[in-house]
């Protein structure tokens, strides 16, 4: 676990630290913003479209092969971003840096939720996302580092070191799991990826175009967003026909763990993607503090998402996975209003401690939400389980983001500048609350090591394994 998360936290550090350092490079590189914003989105749309390729790519290499070869091309990517030498060569890298982070995600998960017993996973989980609660904290202190005492370079070679490390740590301690030599080769969907690729980027493309004035109805929002809609449809067409040889299994979708938690973090993604687009923005253009400044400001946030990692296993044993996620929820809604409300004068104690609770709320809600996806699923499921899930949560973010920046831009005014801030945190609230009634239709308790313990599954894609804690909850009458 340590060899994984060593490496896993490479890119998102490098997230947080990149999204600080964007006027920095405006001004190193002498490039418009139009042009630099691509740092991030190339960046963003990379990682997406990397993310159905580690289903096959880790049945075809293994496991341990595969997070080597991601880990060294992040490593590889950051080194680059250092020495480029202008914006277009420093956008071409990034999006290397975000195609090795794509594959990295969602292996991260994998990896880990197939090494440990049903019993063990929500704890699992919660160190697995160990990198997502410390990125937000580490990240704008590094940055700040960077942008007063050091040059813009060093916001991409601080991952070096790190890489190398996690590198090594992986090669000594992960487990080969390479197939032999003389099984038969897993063969690539072609006509699923010529699908599947385009869809996500046209989706995510065309969301991130909505920010600009025109919102949805922009030519470059509309035939991107229909167009990957489209293609995504005929992906899932034609990956129903393919049974399991698809790029990714869509028919775990009928697995009811597998759909809700998707469901759910569908809207969690948008949730906390939205989110961490407007918060550093109210701090910035509506209370006038410096990019700096908002990071710091946002660090009680990054706090209690960590904090909640020691205690959210305790809270899915005595309390359930569906009353731990619908609480976290409405924890999260209850810590936004507070921002709706909010103007330039508002005690940034008051804020501070709301924004801590918030993230608390998130840490606890992401944990079960995500490990529901593996319950009811035989282990070699479980790379297209976490490439469904990855996939919603990008598109869900995605949606959120461009939705609540579109009401941001459509109701801010001169005379009134806090109300496209107000309706757009009401917006999140929303959200919270629409994710809050998905999770409902999580399961009810979590399996213990007891209740595992008393018989195997054959009647499912988990054949012989122990029963899952869906399957039991069901059998007892739980729900």
């Amino acid at each position: 676990m340590a060899a994984l998360l060593v490496g896993g936290i490479t890119p998102i550090l490098d997230a947080t630290i990149v999204a600080i350092g964007l006027h920095t490079l405006t001004v190193a590189l002498d490039a418009p913003v139009s042009t630099i914003q691509w740092v991030s989105t190339g960046y963003l749309l990379a990682l997406a479209i990397a993310i159905p390729f580690v289903s096959w790519a880790q049945a075809r290499f293994g496991s341990k092969r595969l997070w080597l070869f991601a880990l060294g091309l992040f490593v590889l990517g950051s080194a680059l971003c250092a020495s480029a030498w202008n914006a277009p060569s420093l956008i071409a890298f990034r999006i290397l840096q975000g195609f090795a982070g794509g594959i990295m995600f969602p292996l991260l998960q994998t990896i880990a939720m197939q090494s440990v017993p049903a019993e063990s996973r929500t704890r699992t989980m919660a160190n697995v996302s160990l990198p997502i609660a410390l990125g937000p904290i580490l990240g704008p202190v590094l940055g700040g580092i960077v942008l007063n005492w050091l040059d813009w370079r060093w916001l991409f070679l601080i991952n070096v070191p790190i890489g190398i490390i996690g590198w090594i740590l992986a090669a000594v301690f992960l487990t080969d799991d390479a197939p032999d030599r003389d099984a038969p080769r897993v063969r690539f969907d072609v006509f699923g990826a010529a699908l599947l690729v385009p869809a996500l980027g046209g989706l995510l493309y065309g969301l991130s175009k909505s920010y600009d004035a025109g919102g949805f109805g922009r030519p470059d929002v509309l035939i991107p967003c229909l167009g990957g809609a489209v293609l995504l449809v005929g992906f899932v067409v034609w990956a129903v026909r393919r049974a399991g040889d698809a790029l990714v299994d869509v028919r775990l979708l009928a697995v009811r763990s597998v759909s809700v938690s998707s469901i759910a973090l569908s809207f969690a993604g948008a949730v906390s993607f939205a989110g961490n687009f407007l918060l550093p923005l109210y701090f910035q253009a509506l209370r006038g503090n410096s990019v700096l400044d908002a990071a710091f400001l946002l660090i009680p946030q990054g706090v209690g998402a960590f904090l909640a990692r020691p205690v959210v296993g305790r809270l899915v044993d005595r309390y359930g996975t569906r009353a731990v996620s619908v609480g976290g929820f409405l924890l999260m809604a209850a810590a936004t209003i507070p921002f709706a409300f909010a103007d330039s004068g508002t005690s940034l104690w008051l804020l501070g401690t709301v924004l801590f609770l918030r993230g608390f709320g998130n840490g606890i809600v992401l944990i079960p939400v995500m490990t529901v996806a593996y319950v009811d699923i035989s282990r070699d499921r479980m790379p297209h389980a976490s490439a469904i899930t990855r996939i919603v949560q990008q598109l869900g973010g995605a949606f959120g983001t461009a939705l609540v920046a579109v009401v941001l831009t459509t109701q801010t005014t001169r005379v009134h500048p806090a109300a496209g801030f107000d309706a757009a945190f009401w917006l999140i609230v929303a959200f919270t609350v629409v994710a809050a009634l998905a999770a409902l239709l999580l399961p009810t308790r979590s399996a213990t090591p007891a209740r595992l313990s008393g018989g195997a599954r054959t009647d499912g894609p988990g054949r012989g394994e122990p029963a899952s804690p869906v399957t039991i909850a069901a059998e007892e009458s739980a729900r």
